[in-house]
């Protein structure tokens, strides 16, 4: 997790041009460069496509002016060669550039319509429209919309060329600056996790019916009474302070009951979950939220944001960072152990031999690293440099420090772990294709679907299939974004107004709460003898029971077929190119399409079958094509 807002007053010069969006996606979008091939080039970003612009484009940075010529444009797309005209942006003509420029996204021409045509009709829709008029300050939204929609229904496939050659001028005129600020914003992977939200929430639907004890509601709080304390240990091999606020009931719910352990996000501290661990000392669990100080948030405010900062991510996120948090996390066990034996308020109250990890965004990297999950970094240069913003996520962007670290692979576990909860975990490539093949203990991996920080494929989904365990769960948010599991009174309120990758305020993510209190105590309590009595609310009725307009949710031990075939074929190892990122939204667009049409159909037929009917209805317009 990271608070962009802080850094607002250190934006690169063309931040103003479009609400902010944060400091980090700034800094990201700098270090990589090739993007900025002229206005036509962006232009192409925006939409996950190609460029092939009208015949000239005219770029505008500030009181400069520049015309490109599209014909030098096909020209260097079709044969590499940069023409004479093109000389100044010859270190921005890169061989991925080309590429780019020659790739299309063929779309069913009979879907193709419907398909964007919703889009656009959507309030993200809208504010991407409005957002490209700044880019294009000659065009109307309506110009732009009929522009797109003309484009798309071309056989040969959706690309910059045709949107541009819908436009109705022959020059077209570019705020660069603007276009840059509107790149650092957009992340495609939010179309991704828009229709995959719906997917989810039908594939995953179930019935309501459950038995449920009745003496037993662990949402409410608990009757012991809750002493909070605090530390400041200093582990001083590694010459690292680790503060932690320590949860302590009154009275343990059984003698030795297991320990939990809090471990927070990237720019985040120990009090993100301060509600989960006060719920669960409330009924006799013991909780330690400890803060990792070389990636909380005293660290973030303390990194110098110089061009050095630009162009190396470890120099936000220190590459040491992947291997230090867990290890903070041992030698805290190993502290709490000793004080469990010595202090006479905490005897007899946890077993720090049973530890249940609680982690948030790349604390959920640490419970998996710590649950056995082996650091496996061999494949993470290649996918860093060849990372551009197109689909790129801060996620993305913050694991790539870890390619400084001097050992490519790791072991980092602890076998006191026994159980992981893992909320929007930062895992990406950080365990390459098959460490999380090792983690033997039961895990929940928590999704939010419109998260923009951690997105849901790269991070959750893909990960979540590695996992072989038995006992391992899926909890889908649909509509959840990167910080809606944490602390309302921890939370910055001005990530709630952030386009294109918004928060949700406190009062919308009261229920999701409500059921992360109760999903935390039965989890712990799986290691007690009431497990057999808890289990009964580890069930995805009882999830889908917390369900909301705004945040319905989902639970399954295994996704469902359509999200499989999905994987394999669009997203093969769950890690692609950026551009891959609309394609794979198109898919998961027309499978979710054909799915509700189909639908209609049947129901159609249904009624067919038992009512006399006008032959109209037989010949509507959504035929047997559709299905």
């Amino acid at each position: 997790m990271f608070h962009p807002a802080r850094m607002a007053s250190r934006l690169p010069r063309f931040a103003p041009c479009v609400p902010f969006v944060s400091g980090l996606k700034a800094i990201y979008l700098h270090r990589w460069r090739s993007v900025i091939a002229g206005g036509a080039v962006t232009l192409g970003v925006l939409f996950g496509m190609p460029v092939e612009a009208a015949e000239r484009i005219n770029i505008q940075v500030g009181p400069i002016r520049q015309t490109l010529h599209v014909s030098d444009l096909e020209e260097f797309a079709k044969t590499g060669q940069i023409p004479a005209r093109l000389g100044l942006y010859q270190a921005l003509l890169t061989p991925e550039l080309q590429a780019m420029l020659n790739n299309r996204v063929a779309l069913d021409p009979a879907m193709a319509d419907r398909m964007v045509a919703d889009i656009l009709a959507s309030p993200n829709g809208e504010l991407l429209l409005d957002s490209l008029a700044r880019v294009a300050p000659d065009l109307t939204v309506d110009q732009i919309r009929g522009a797109i929609r003309l484009a798309a229904k071309q056989t040969h496939g959706l690309n910059m060329l045709g949107v541009l050659r819908a436009v109705p001028q022959d020059t077209l005129d570019v705020d660069l600056t603007a276009a840059l600020a509107l790149v650092s914003q957009l992340n495609l992977s939010r179309l991704e996790g828009d229709a995959l939200s719906t997917v989810l929430e039908q594939e995953l639907l179930v019935s309501d019916d459950i038995d449920l004890p009745d003496d037993i509601e662990p949402t409410v709080v608990g009757p012991m009474e809750v002493n909070q304390r605090s530390f400041k240990f200093v582990d001083t091999e590694r010459n690292r302070l680790i503060p932690l606020d320590v949860y302590v009931p009154d009275q343990a719910i059984v003698e030795d009951a297991p320990l939990v352990v809090l471990s927070h996000g990237f720019a985040a501290d120990r009090r993100f979950l301060t509600y989960v661990g006060k719920h669960l000392a409330s009924h006799g669990v013991t909780v330690v939220a400890l803060e990792h100080v070389g990636s909380n948030v005293e660290a973030l405010n303390n990194t110098p944001i110089d061009p050095a900062a630009l162009e190396e991510p470890s120099r936000i996120l220190p590459a040491s960072e992947f291997l230090d948090r867990p290890r903070d996390v041992t030698y805290v066990l190993d502290r709490m152990a000793w004080m469990e034996q010595v202090s006479p308020t905490l005897g007899g109250k946890f077993d720090a031999e049973r530890v249940v990890l609680i982690g948030h965004s790349l604390g959920g990297y640490t419970g998996f690293a710590l649950a056995g999950a082996q650091l496996d970094l061999s494949a993470l240069p290649p996918f860093c440099d060849s990372l551009t913003p197109v689909g790129l996520s801060p996620a993305d962007w913050l694991q790539c420090a870890a390619v400084d670290l001097p050992e490519v692979a790791a072991d980092l576990s602890d076998d006191r772990i026994v159980q992981v909860i893992a909320m929007n975990p930062l895992v990406g490539r950080l365990f390459g294709r098959r460490g999380l093949k090792d983690v033997a203990v039961p895990s929940i991996i928590l999704t939010g679907t419109k998260d923009g920080v951690t997105p849901t494929l790269a991070q959750q989904l893909g990960p979540f299939n590695q996992l072989s365990g038995p006992d391992n769960h899926l909890i889908a948010v649909i509509g959840g974004t990167h910080l809606s599991v944490g602390d309302p009174d921890n939370v910055n309120e001005s990530l709630t107004q952030i386009p294109f990758m918004p928060e949700l305020s406190g009062e919308q993510t009261t229920r999701l709460r409500q059921y992360l209190k109760a999903l935390c105590l039965s989890v712990v309590m799986q290691q007690t003898d009431e497990a057999d009595t808890y289990s009964a609310f580890l069930n995805p009725a009882y999830a889908q029971g917390f369900s909301t307009g705004t945040l319905p949710l989902r639970m399954t031990q295994t996704l469902p077929e359509s999200v499989q075939g999905w994987l394999r074929t669009v997203a093969p190892e769950h890690a692609r190119a950026g551009g891959e990122t609309l394609r794979s939204w198109v898919h998961l667009k027309t499978f979710d399409t054909r799915k509700s049409v189909g639908n209609v159909h049947r129901r159609m037929m249904a009624y067919l079958r038992q009512e006399q009917v006008s032959i109209t209805v037989l010949y509507w317009p959504m035929g047997l094509p559709w299905i």
